[in-house]
């Protein structure tokens, strides 16, 4: 069948009631299977083999892949097949979307373990043992777990943001599914097509695999040629060529590459782009431009970006996105944390509902998803237990005093409000950028203690993780009709599933070189530490980690003079473009949460989703026909099936080429 779904107008103007009524009568599946044996295997089974991989490239290059459409893919294929032989029953579209709950929570279960953790553990010379990294892990996730549910019915249910990798998986789900119809056999088809065309694209730009096949199974010599994903050397070529000049082109004298600004064809996120809409995308575009191609080069000259080699006078001063984000970062965030704010408060209906659930003064059959929906109680009761819990074992494992741990908690829910609300519009999660907040009050807090300072971070970094991606994870299942309760359930299995494969794998991959190491133990020689990063394995995203973290321990005053008005002009701006997106039912062109998160990645990837957004929206998805009797054109009816696939295909070789990169065979 076909997915329902509510129109911008009813978005707009029904009542969070109606909204759910709706639902309840025209989406839900009822008791269809979801939460089965066979799911929960498949999912953790899934889960766990995706999450040893995001370690492999996470190590490399600080970057995680989402797993939820490659999961969905691969389960749906097994059990088909299962099926044609006579020894499984119909594989139900909600166990296909439990798999993709419970593998995608596992593959984020990766992060810490190649940004915070290691990040912790070179500052303090302490090998910190593999049940102690398990127990962390699986609390603080659970505590992101609670601190979802809460926010679940406004972002969800209420407002519908699109969710863009959730609703990939969703409209995979649905076209995998439904194949026996004719429009679902449209779908069907368009989505492996599109797959199809995205896998061999991704196969032109991917060097290990074709370095494989060519020097290996073909016995080639001679050097792999690839088309590269970064556009940027073609271009400083092309510029040299036409202009004559000895250098590519530049703003304000620094090369455009160092700026970020190298276009690339990562075709994943051109497909993201084109499910994020034109509005999230034109306000990254924007904000984009506006911090790398006038503010760095404003701030560089001014010397308040520092290069990361060089002398900042000089000619041969360096810079890269990790020197520019230390400052851009602040600005940014603080336009999402005052648009969220504004948003929240402005339009409290949601929150307010859910939490008159447990008063007893409500009316008889006016919480009419109150039996299904993942019970408050559980978030109201959990999350201080939990967080007690965490705060004990943040003093028993990293040496933080429980009390100050507990003190950031408050502000880790704001960040998690924060991250999801640009998770709901864009699908990237700024992990990053707000566990660089809490650094940043905890360099005030506990000021010159840089091992409370990684490990605060820490918590806040997978509390915003889980609570952002458990969103995530259930909007496909909205979509299509499922349980919240037996989603929640199967992320929490993720969880586990994450951590039993990921953590053993770490110490086996990177606590190498010393056979006398004993996992159950910490091991705190030098040696041993010294091997989590090597060549191999960079771990790009802890070096960040321990650089902001060396900076912020002296506190505010480290930081330049200009990062805190840009921070207080961020706010306003978010602030006040909020506020036009309420006065105007969400008619305002611009989003400030998307503004905002542009300051905190990179521009090429900025550039690679708002290209996506606007080749969309020139095809006539998002804009009304001029005759609206008229059958819409294949790329607009099947829009999301195109989509899904462009990032299905790139995501399925692009793991594929990180599996080569990495030498798993």
């Amino acid at each position: 069948m076909s997915l329902k779904q509510l129109n911008d107008e009813q978005i707009r103007d029904w009542s969070l009631e109606q909204k759910d009524r709706w639902w309840l009568e025209n989406v839900f599946r009822g008791n269809m299977a979801q939460l089965t044996l066979r799911s929960a295997l498949m999912g953790f089974m899934l889960g766990g083999i995706l999450s040893a991989t995001n370690l492999y490239v996470g190590a490399k290059t600080g970057w995680s892949l989402g797993v939820g459409i490659t999961s969905v893919i691969l389960s749906f294929a097994f059990f088909r097949v299962l099926q044609s032989t006579g020894f499984a029953k119909e594989f139900t579209i909600l166990e296909n979307n439990c798999v993709q709950s419970i593998a995608t929570s596992a593959g984020y279960m990766t992060a810490p373990l190649i940004s915070s953790l290691v990040a912790y553990m070179i500052v303090s010379g302490h090998m910190i043992p593999w049940w102690q990294m398990m127990a962390w892990n699986v609390v603080v996730s659970i505590l992101g777990v609670l601190f979802a549910f809460p926010m679940k019915r406004r972002f969800i249910n209420d407002e519908q943001h699109p969710f863009p990798e959730g609703r990939a998986c969703g409209v995979v789900l649905d076209a995998l599914h439904t194949s026996d119809a004719a429009a679902g056999m449209v779908k069907a088809r368009v989505l492996i097509i599109t797959a199809g065309v995205a896998a061999f694209l991704k196969f032109i730009q991917a060097h290990s695999i074709q370095e494989r096949v060519q020097h290996g199974l073909l016995k080639l010599k001679g050097e792999v040629v690839t088309f590269p994903e970064q556009l940027g050397d073609l271009i400083a070529a092309g510029w040299m060529k036409i202009t004559g000049s000895a250098n590519g082109p530049t703003i304000g004298g620094i090369d455009i590459r160092q700026l970020t600004i190298n276009p690339t064809l990562e075709f994943a996120l051109i497909g993201a782009g084109g499910l994020m809409g034109i509005k999230a995308g034109m306000s990254m575009l924007i904000g984009g431009l506006i911090n790398y191609a006038i503010l760095a080069p404003i701030m560089i000259h001014a010397e308040q970006i520092v290069p990361v080699s060089g002398s900042v006078a000089g000619n041969d001063a360096e810079y890269n996105f990790r020197t520019i984000t230390t400052w851009a970062l602040w600005p940014g965030v603080a336009c999402m944390v005052f648009a969220s704010f504004t948003a929240l408060f402005a339009k409290p209906q949601a929150f307010v509902a859910a939490f008159s659930a447990l008063s007893g003064k409500k009316k008889p059959g006016s919480d009419v998803l109150g039996h299904i929906e993942f019970p408050l109680w559980i978030s109201l009761v959990g999350v201080p237990v939990i967080s007690v819990i965490a705060a004990f074992m943040a003093q028993a494992f990293f040496g933080v005093t429980w009390w100050v741990c507990l003190l950031g908690l408050p502000l880790a829910f704001i960040l998690a409000l924060v991250a999801a609300s640009s998770t709901a519009l864009t699908g990237t999660t700024p992990v990053g950028a707000t566990s660089k907040v809490t650094q940043l009050f905890y360099g005030v807090v506990a000021k010159g203690n840089i091992q409370t300072n990684l490990a605060t971070a820490s918590l806040t970094a997978e509390v915003v993780s889980n609570a952002s991606n458990l969103l995530m994870d259930i909007k496909p299942g909205y979509m299509l009709g499922a349980k919240p309760r037996q989603q929640a359930i199967g992320h929490i299995i993720g969880i586990f599933a994450g951590s039993l494969a990921s953590i053993p794998l770490f110490f086996i991959l990177f606590v190498k070189g010393n056979s006398a190491v004993d996992l159950s133990t910490a091991d705190t020689t030098a040696s041993t530490i010294a091997n989590i990063q090597s060549s191999d394995f960079p771990m790009p995203a802890a070096t960040i980690w321990k650089a902001v973290a060396e900076a912020l321990t002296h506190g505010l005053g480290s930081l330049p003079t200009s990062v805190l008005y840009a921070a207080i002009v961020g706010a306003i701006v978010g602030l006040t473009l909020e506020l036009g997106r309420i006065f105007t039912k969400g008619k305002f062109p611009l989003s400030p949460v998307a503004i905002g998160l542009s300051f905190v990645i990179s521009f090429d990837y900025v550039l690679a989703m708002a290209s996506g957004a606007i080749i969309f929206w020139f095809l006539g998805v998002g804009r009304k026909p001029k005759n609206p009797d008229a059958p819409k054109p294949i790329w607009v009816e099947n829009h999301e099936p195109i989509c899904a696939g462009i990032i299905a295909g790139a995501a399925l070789m692009g793991i594929l080429d990180a599996v080569f990169a990495a030498k798993l065979f």
